[in-house]
């Protein structure tokens, strides 16, 4: 059997603290370490497109949507302060990724689509950015992954409800 290094941070805790069940610490620290791999990983992937990570949430959210959302829209969605999101839409625009649509009942109001550009790049960066996951996630069976998402799914649920 492997050891990683959860299991070594076990160790120390049974050895030091032998009254103290600190197999919570096993879950956690390894969702904790999962996730900054993965967002490096990710990161990868959107540098070689030249997209933060925020801006391909942006784009890729559009994308999806398939319809121009207004800037509070975005930013409920990907849970950004209206500053933040209007710094990264101003950059978007620079880049010609996504244009601003005025509102037709209130001049004060707009809202963003992609551009014929913004469409490739998200494209081809979602592309990338899929066979990445599935890279990161290779080292799992089909069967492990549909298990972990499924037991992920139920954290999930029980912990968004809540919060």
């Amino acid at each position: 059997m492997k050891y990683d290094h959860v299991d070594k941070l076990l160790a120390q805790w049974r050895e030091c603290r032998p009254d103290l069940d600190c197999s919570p610490m096993g879950v956690i620290g390894r969702i904790s370490r999962t996730s900054r791999i993965v967002d490096k990983q990710l990161l990868k992937a959107f540098k070689k497109h030249d997209l933060s990570a925020i801006e391909f949430d942006i784009l890729a959210t559009l994308r999806r949507t398939q319809s121009a959302l207004t800037p509070t829209e975005l930013y409920q969605t990907l849970m950004l302060s209206s500053g933040a999101m209007s710094t990264r839409i101003d950059a978007l625009v620079k880049r010609g990724l996504i244009e601003r649509i005025a509102s037709a009942q209130d001049r004060r109001s707009c809202s963003v689509e992609l551009t014929a550009a913004g469409v490739a790049l998200v494209d081809q960066a979602l592309e990338d950015h899929v066979e990445n996951e599935r890279n990161i996630l290779e080292p799992l069976t089909a069967d492990e992954q549909n298990e972990l998402a499924v037991l992920l799914r139920k954290w999930l649920l029980h912990h968004e409800v809540s919060n």
